[in-house]
């Protein structure tokens, strides 16, 4: 199977936007798009570092692009080489997704009818989180001369900006580099260049925004001309001093070189895959789609610190403001459970070390407790507007409510924090910081709750739902359940620690002044209103009137837009008078709570939902992949699947809403892929207790052989379409159970666990 992506021949603006996403190149500190090293910002170049974020006056707060390192233009016979204006005769791009290596290949004809060929590589090291290294080669059918232009252009993209101001250009010996400061709080930003240039006599140019390297040799076929860059990116949020940081790694790296450096990169890569891949037999589309959304979360993993989280576009580039959505704890988290539970750690102490901000947000509406920012950055405190999305018509704001409605945020974070506890049995999280969020997230809903004496009960009213169509409605069912499982889940940390660690339990409740609250979270838990499916109407409703709604087929919806981008919510789109739905809303819940609802009542929702749901969202299609393999109806799964695992390979994402651009990468998506295929198709339930197994392989996958991390051991499992087969990759330090239709095994200590199983009895008690 080959774990490299290409494309050739794609020069248009549209392709390079998605190119620049499809072939990012990243370590977790930075993200570098997928654009050739002659493009600048017309093509959206952008070096997009983790946690750093800058406002400029009223303008969206959004990470900052950092200046360009990567940057080389060549002229022959006087013409630049550049695929946008030069006579290319052949051009590949191609990512190696096994090693996160971008590649590109271009031959130029020039006018005197030479042919001369680029090739390069490179990496955003993965030993060494602030370096990017390039390998450039030049070589010509006849000889002749280049001019070589090689260094930092720090006249960047950005959507809101400029947020880098007083850029000062200097050398270090070797070294060239250029500083700047953020716009908002004066964050130094140092980009350092390092080139190992063969021959030839080098001199520097120092523009107003740029440094450059300016060479002229000489090439022929058998005659090459390579050069190494090795560029280094600081800023003052993670270094105390970036430049002479800079200054100091791009020396080290030029003197390791680029082979030791780009082997030792590819090593720590394929260490990371044997962790994780997953290998589906019969089916090399799904398998390369899986593998690409798996590499795309790796791609922005924050390993080197727990203060940063992976923002909604990922680190692709400043859309969505980089923040990070509630994507992260529902749709990323799970491969990052049973994957790589300390990152797991890492993105949930981010939701940690946010509290403050989730505290103040909470009190500027009046309630107590954390309500967290829907749009978060680097201090908790909420980056989304009142004003989120623009009529296409009027070019006028539209008021949304996902910042003071969109109360299940903090929910989702608390269910991420008991999930990865599930999953890992690390009770130490909640020592760490984690019980401290869940207790605050509790006392939030405790404070939004309202009690109707009339019904004898407490409600959610004002709300908005993961469904963004259909704002300010009472009772979402999705809300009302994470509410309630919030207050659940922090009454058994509460147990927990005052079972285990009794002096920090006793010592926290105190200084939070918690102890009343606890009394009465328990009593709210047995009053809070939770929509379900009755005996009359087993289709939950989403919120109080949803089925008064006009019941409109969605193709008729469609067909009344006036605009290609008019945006169907925003209180008076064309969807917030009709069940047509945004996303998976009440699908979602009943994935998330599978245990409560009966096959036939998940049948009913699904075929319910699934014609009414617009899927104008990248969560969405594996909502409904998990449910329909929960089911039996493997096909849509399957087609749900491959929607949510391919977005990123197609590029067929939502690029607009309304005029606003939201291109970029898909890590929601991806983690969702991840989800439909190990959590649905192969039907993987990891409980407290045991792991839960009911294969619903499509029929041409003839076997599954993946990882899985669960409570601090390593399991490979080998699914087929009638067997299972569960081993330890190590020595097990406590006793794993396997359930597979109806019937508990343990794991045995050495040598492996092999099941049989019918396919059409799994599922039965779903």
């Amino acid at each position: 199977m080959c774990w490299t992506i290409t494309e050739t021949d794609q020069y248009d603006q549209a392709a390079i936007d998605r190119l620049g996403n499809k072939f990012l190149v990243g370590n977790g500190y930075f993200g570098y798009r997928g654009t050739l090293e002659e493009y600048t910002k017309e093509q959206k170049t952008a070096t997009i570092v983790s946690g750093i974020y800058d406002r400029v006056g009223d303008l969206w707060r959004e990470p900052v692009n950092a200046p360009n390192g990567g940057y080389v233009q060549v002229s022959v016979e006087g013409q630049p080489l550049n695929v946008l204006s030069g006579n290319v005769k052949c051009h590949s791009q191609s990512l190696d997704y096994a090693h996160s290596v971008h590649h590109r290949r271009t031959a130029f004809e020039t006018a005197s009818g030479n042919m001369v060929l680029i090739i390069a590589r490179r990496f955003a090291s993965l030993a060494h989180p602030h370096l990017l290294c390039i390998e450039y080669t030049l070589q010509a059918c006849r000889e002749c001369e280049i001019f070589i232009q090689t260094g930092i252009d720090g006249d960047v993209w950005d959507l809101n900006g400029p947020h880098l101001e007083r850029m000062a250009p200097s050398t270090a010996g070797g070294v060239i580099c250029l500083s700047a400061s953020t716009h908002e709080r004066g964050i130094p930003v140092a980009v350092c260049e390092r080139t190992l240039l063969p021959g030839g006599e080098e001199t520097i140019f120092q523009g107003e925004k740029r440094i450059l390297r300016e060479v002229r040799a000489r090439i022929n076929w058998t005659h090459p001309y390579i050069f190494y860059k090795f560029v280094s990116i600081h800023t003052g949020v993670d270094s105390t001093a970036p430049l002479e940081e800079g200054i100091a790694l791009c020396n080290r790296a030029a003197a390791e070189g680029f082979e030791k450096l780009y082997q030792e990169h590819c090593r720590l890569w394929e260490r990371r895959w044997q962790e994780c891949d997953i290998q589906i037999k019969g089916d090399e589309e799904a398998q390369q789609a899986l593998r690409f959304s798996m590499y795309h979360l790796l791609a922005i993993a924050p390993t080197h610190a727990d203060t940063v989280s992976i923002p909604a576009r990922g680190l692709s580039g400043q859309v969505y403001k980089g923040a990070i959505f509630w994507d992260t704890e529902i749709f990323m988290l799970p491969f990052f459970n049973h994957a790589f539970p300390a990152i797991s750690r890492n993105l949930l102490m981010y939701r940690y070390h946010t509290l403050d901000g989730a505290r103040r947000k909470a009190a500027e509406y009046g309630y107590r407790g954390a309500f967290y920012a829907w749009e978060s950055q680097d201090t908790g405190d909420d980056a989304c507007t009142l004003f989120n999305v623009t009529d296409v018509f009027t070019n006028r704001p539209l008021r949304t409510y996902f910042r003071d409605k969109q109360v299940h945020i903090s929910a989702d974070v608390a269910y991420a924090f008991w999930q990865y506890y599930i999953a890992s049995g690390d009770e130490s999280i909640f020592l760490d910081g984690g019980a401290e969020v869940i207790f605050e997230c509790a006392r939030f809903f405790l404070s939004a709750l309202y009690y109707s004496p009339e019904r004898d009960r407490y409600e959610l009213l004002d709300v908005t739902g993961p469904d963004e169509y259909h704002e300010r409605v009472h009772n979402n069912a999705y809300t009302n359940l994470m509410a309630a499982h919030t207050f659940e889940t922090c009454l058994k940390v509460r147990d927990l620690l005052l079972a285990r660690y009794p002096a920090q339990a006793q010592a926290l409740i105190a200084r939070l002044g918690f102890a009343r609250d606890l009394a009465a979270i328990e009593s709210a838990l047995k009053k809070i209103y939770l929509p379900g499916p009755a005996k009359t109407q087993p289709v939950i409703p989403q919120f109080d009137g949803y089925f008064a709604l006009e019941d409109v087929a969605l193709p008729d919806l469609l067909k009344r837009k006036l605009h290609p981008h008019e945006y169907l919510g925003a209180g008076s789109g064309l969807a917030t008078t009709t069940q047509i739905i945004k996303q998976a809303d009440v699908i979602l819940a009943m994935f998330l709570f599978s245990e409560r609802y009966t096959k036939q009542e998940k049948a009913a929702n699904w075929e319910y939902y699934e014609p009414r749901t617009e899927h104008g969202s990248s969560l969405s299609a594996c909502s409904y992949s998990l449910i329909a393999a929960q089911i039996g109806k493997v096909d849509w799964a399957y087609r749900y699947f491959m929607k949510t695992a391919t977005i990123d390979l197609t590029g067929e994402g939502k690029q607009y809403v309304g005029p606003l651009y939201i291109g970029g990468t898909h890590p929601a998506g991806n983690g969702g892929a991840w989800m439909a295929a190990v959590l649905g198709l192969c039907g993987i339930r990891c409980a407290s207790d045991m792991i839960h197994i009911e294969p619903r392989l499509p029929e041409h996958w003839s076997e599954v052989n993946l990882p899985l991390a669960y409570r601090g051991q390593r399991l490979n499992l080998r699914l087929t379409q009638s067997e299972v087969e569960v081993q330890a990759a190590e020595p097990l330090t406590r006793g794993v159970e396997i359930e597979l239709g109806g019937a508990v095994y343990r794991l045995p200590e050495s040598g492996a666990l092999t099941l049989s199983y019918l396919p059409e009895q799994v599922g039965q008690s779903a």
